[in-house]
């Protein structure tokens, strides 16, 4: 009797814990349906389909036809005809809701970088920075050329901040055409928010090389840096590499000295550039910044690789430099332009454009300063950090 009182028991836990774990499979199903329905909305959210919501976000579908007209054109082939342009893939809102007659000061300064695929992910780090508008140029090759152009799509979908201040150019060799990726489901798997998006563009840098560390496909960095320029209507452009990051307030800073400075016509602005080690905290104030040079964690920008490319901008008068009361962004000392010097600076839109038929890395931006009719480049001094901090190990 007792025995038999025990396997009941038994029985009875047996089956409850059968019940349970019968349970969590249906439950589990449940999510797996309910997730698969998520992502298939998703993608039909972004790239329409029978799944698609007709008048769910008209601002998106707009947004998504747009897309499809910008590829629809074919491009655009660069003056060398290598390659295929497709300006103004992705508009910001900033630049679509700009109109004649707005306010002029909404517009004085744009930032103007370039990449591969491969460092988009350097956006989200440089956008936070920069909170203003930004004209990126991509170039991509291969898949890559399909890949770019879903990924800046979702970006601009899934990123309001995206959407609304940075624009995207498209480049790639002029045999190759982008299209609209309707059937890449692959690349949109698990996208379901601005952060999914960063990391897989941060994924996909750390799989695969960039094309000109391959040696079979050359960078054309120029066009690049002309694109970007030409992507913006702004008064004055800082073009800087992706993997760059302004001073904090450079941009409120420069409109304010700007304001009560008016440049001459031969005058660009340079900002001195450093790089700092890869596990460095970057620093917040000039004092900081000093602190660091002077125990090598922070040095002048290409030190090793090209010190003479960098060397006239005088970092040791910049670091003995002192900010007047003022605290406000102001010019330290002017130079005139020696050759080789390759230095990052705010300059007007009328500044000349750079030599496209330069390529790949080294003595590329010289194509541009060495024919710019300055003679005055000013170093500009702020409370705050200031130049374009690179990031290396």
């Amino acid at each position: 009797m007792h025995l038999s009182k025990k396997c009941s028991a038994f029985k009875v836990v047996l089956s409850a814990l059968l019940i349970v774990a019968l349970l969590q499979l249906i439950y589990l199903s449940f999510l797996s349906k309910f997730h698969g329905k998520q992502q298939r909305y998703r993608y039909s959210e972004l790239f329409g389909g029978s799944g698609a919501k007709k008048n769910a976000h008209p601002e998106k579908n707009s947004r998504k036809e747009r897309l499809r007209y910008s590829l629809s054109t074919g491009g655009i082939f660069d003056n060398s005809g290598q390659y295929r342009v497709y300006k103004n893939l992705i508009k910001s809102d900033f630049t679509t809701n700009e109109k004649p007659g707005s306010d002029p000061s909404s517009n004085i300064l744009a930032l103007a970088t370039h990449t591969t695929i491969n460092n988009l992910h350097y956006l989200e780090s440089l956008l936070e920075r920069w909170q203003n508008p930004i004209s990126v140029a991509i170039f991509a090759h291969g898949q890559d050329v399909k890949f770019a152009t879903a990924l800046v799509y979702a970006l601009s979908f899934f990123c309001p901040h995206i959407q609304a201040l940075v624009d995207f150019h498209l480049v790639c060799l002029s045999g190759e055409m982008a299209s609209f990726p309707e059937q890449d489901r692959e690349h949109f798997a698990g996208l379901e928010d601005c952060a999914s998006v960063f990391s897989r563009l941060e994924t996909h840098g750390e799989k695969y090389k960039n094309y000109a560390m391959s040696g079979n496909i050359s960078y054309p960095n120029n066009l690049l840096r002309n694109i970007a320029r030409g992507g913006t209507e702004s008064s004055y452009i800082l073009v800087i590499d992706m993997d760059m990051l302004p001073s904090a307030d450079l941009h409120e800073q420069f409109m304010a000295m700007i304001s009560k400075r008016e440049p001459a016509s031969d005058e660009v602005f340079v900002l001195p550039a450093f790089e700092i080690r890869h596990a460095r905290k970057m620093p917040a104030t000039k004092a900081e910044l000093v602190q660091l040079y002077q125990v090598g964690e922070v040095r002048p920008f290409y030190e090793e690789l090209c010190p003479r490319c960098q060397a006239p901008t005088n970092y040791s008068q910049w670091v003995n430099s002192h900010v007047r009361e003022t605290g406000t962004l102001e010019v330290a000392y002017t130079l005139t332009w020696v050759d080789p010097w390759e230095p990052f600076y705010i300059g007007h839109r009328s500044v000349p454009l750079y030599d496209e038929n330069f390529k790949q890395y080294g003595f590329n931006r010289i194509s541009q300063e060495g024919g710019l009719p300055l003679s005055r480049l000013a170093i500009l001094l702020m409370p705050g950090e200031l130049g374009g901090f690179w990031t290396v190990e």
